[in-house]
């Protein structure tokens, strides 16, 4: 009976590549150009901070793993404190991970449009995304599983592909001198990695589908691989185009490609981004919307899925997009960011609090042999 339990579950290993796409694409695209704006060729620095200072978070985290006994994160927050105020916390979790998914379809749209589709429509764009998204959420977990291994290995080695075919252009002189304007910017630069290593809090809410506990150090392998993921295309930018060149591009990662050629004739190589990019996004907002389906109770049900879902997050987008596109991108690189690290964090605090409060129902039954007692006794005198 538990073997035909685990067959529906998802190994740790598969969770480890569905963290490397869904987070690692904010690692390459969002992060990259904060840090270079800021911090310039020091900007590796700050990463390796961030991952020393996100490591104690990792056992909160962990804790928080443990004292839910590895169950619905909704079933349990139902036993600790109630109905409504769960309903609170998760519909404000729920707007929150819209939003979220939102800022990295409209990322993706505006990179489109600016690339390589310049004359389409970005409401077009969006619409053909959305629904690629929410044909997938409409699914299980499982088959976003599946998908993600499958689209991951050629992610992987085109991203081996390009860091090792652009060598021939890679000056580690630009990496020098280290801390050029002192270590504040360094320090300042640390909440940008960290708003993404930060998201690995969203594990907790797809837990039940685990075939096994998390231990420490499968989420210490997590975080190591993100900052490697980061630190990877942050200093090729570095060492391919100079700290100042890589730090007015928009897109550090994409430009990366146009530098690949094949032998001596065969150049423009980047269309091969393109995939990258594309699948990184679907891979991420699925993976969003459908913890958002698992909060309100629609897994596995198309309809509802449809009906109460879809046209909220059209419109989401549709807001976004009347934002322009410099403002998005400042917000997108610097408020969203922050944030984003701030929400997380307050929200492994208030769980980790949660997690130290008394069952609900235990709670009740104690109250109840205590009142018992008293009547016994009473009429006992």
């Amino acid at each position: 009976m538990l073997e035909g339990k685990n067959m529906y579950k998802i190994g740790i290993l598969h969770v480890i590549f569905l963290v490397m796409t869904f987070i690692g694409l904010k690692n390459h695209v969002t992060i990259l150009p904060p840090l270079l704006e800021h911090v310039k060729r020091d900007g590796w620095m700050s990463v390796i901070l961030a991952t020393i200072f996100m490591f104690p978070w990792l056992f909160l985290v962990l804790f928080i793993h443990n004292k839910t006994k590895q169950q619905s994160i909704m079933d349990w927050l139902n036993q600790k404190v109630g109905k409504i105020a769960s309903a609170i916390i998760l519909y404000i979790f729920v707007a929150f991970i819209y939003t979220l998914a939102a800022f990295s379809l409209r990322e993706t749209t505006l990179w489109i449009a600016n690339t390589f589709l310049p004359n389409t429509p970005n409401i077009l764009l969006l619409l053909i995304y959305i629904v690629l998204c929410f044909l997938l959420i409409s699914t299980n977990m499982q088959t976003i599983v599946i998908v993600n291994t499958f689209v991951l290995l050629f992610v992987v080695i085109l991203g081996f592909y390009v860091a090792i075919a652009n060598i021939q252009v890679k000056d580690y002189t630009y990496i020098q001198p280290f801390l050029e304007h002192g270590i504040n910017p360094v320090l300042k630069g640390v909440v940008y990695p960290a708003s993404s290593f930060i998201e690995l809090f969203l594990l907790l809410f797809i837990q039940h589908h685990f075939k096994s506990k998390f231990k420490w150090y499968h989420l210490a392998s997590m975080l190591i691989i993100l900052a490697g993921l980061t630190i990877g295309p942050l200093l090729g930018a570095i060492v391919e185009f100079g700290p100042e060149e890589a730090a007015k591009q928009r897109y550090p990662a994409y430009e990366e490609w146009a530098l690949v050629t094949l032998g001596r004739f065969i150049e423009h190589m980047d269309f091969l981004s393109i995939y990258q990019w594309l699948t990184g996004t679907f891979i991420r907002v699925g993976f969003l919307l459908f913890i958002a389906s698992q909060i309100m109770n629609f897994t596995g049900q198309r309809k509802k899925i449809w009906n109460y879902m879809f046209y909220p997050f059209v419109i989401t987008n549709l807001l976004l997009l009347l934002l322009d596109d410099s403002l998005f991108l400042q917000i997108n690189g610097q408020s969203m960011l922050i944030f984003t690290f701030i929400f997380f964090f307050s929200f492994s605090i208030l769980f980790a609090i949660i997690a130290l409060l008394p069952d609900r129902k235990a709670k009740t039954t104690r109250k109840q042999q205590t009142k018992d007692l008293q009547q016994s006794e009473g009429s006992e005198s």
